[in-house]
């Protein structure tokens, strides 16, 4: 499967300083199972080393200035952050992981401040809102979330799912192969949402007989809707 992560998790020397947050679950847990599309629209956008930016909030518009000498660098980075997600879309993703805390990639963790200075609120970082603007429903995490067991736990199980259908998608499904995937998926499932599970049976049993692509489009999104839903494991 292919992950979308933030360059610094990965090892790679991008950060405002010129260094990097590496995460060892990541390259050696999950690259057991994953290919890595790295990104960083803040090196793309200031270079590296570069000032560090804040996001501020103004008449309920967030705007990104440098911390150096305050100029408004708001196009700058969503030109870039708009180029980065456009390239990762055309990679087939199972997920992505986000860097904490970052203007850009924090994952509701992003301090915006007011104008006078003061902490304003946690939001998502610009790149954040623009990737879950266009992937809905693409596994997203950031990685000091993924510190708690929980929410590690539901995240992998999500993106091994995830990919599943994905892979199901590639191999010319028709409605008998998707009975055998339904099938296969019905603990997680029920697991994950009985009342969307139900949903996903009736879809299978195709009552009013609609054509393939419709159906499986319906279970497709309701799939991922489903295995999308945190629960105590």
């Amino acid at each position: 499967m292919n992950i979308a992560v933030s360059a610094c998790l990965l090892g790679q020397n991008v950060r405002y300083d010129g260094g990097n947050k590496h995460d060892k679950f990541i390259t050696d847990e999950l690259g057991r199972y994953a290919s890595f599309v790295p990104f960083c629209p803040e090196a793309i956008a200031f270079g590296t080393p570069r000032s560090s930016i804040r996001l501020t909030s103004r008449d309920d518009t967030v705007f990104v200035f440098s911390n150096e000498n305050n100029s408004d660098l708001t196009r700058q980075l969503l030109d870039k952050a708009y180029d980065e997600m456009h390239r990762i879309a055309g990679v087939n993703l199972s997920g992505i992981i986000f860097k904490s805390k970052s203007p850009s990639c924090g994952m509701g963790s992003a301090k915006t401040y007011l104008e006078n200075g003061n902490i304003d609120t946690q939001s998502d970082g610009v790149f954040v809102t623009i990737c879950k603007e266009k992937f809905p429903l693409l596994p997203m995490e950031e990685e000091d979330r993924l510190q708690d067991e929980l929410i590690r736990k539901n995240f992998i199980i999500q993106l091994f799912a995830y990919d599943s259908i994905e892979k199901f998608k590639e191999n010319s499904p028709n409605i008998k192969s998707l009975a055998n995937f339904h099938t296969r998926n019905k603990f997680l499932l029920q697991t994950k949402d009985k009342r969307v599970y139900k949903v996903l049976e009736n879809i299978v049993a195709n009552h009013k007989n609609l054509p393939f692509d419709d159906l499986f489009a319906n279970y497709e999104y309701n799939f991922k809707v489903a295995i999308s839903k945190k629960v105590l494991l």
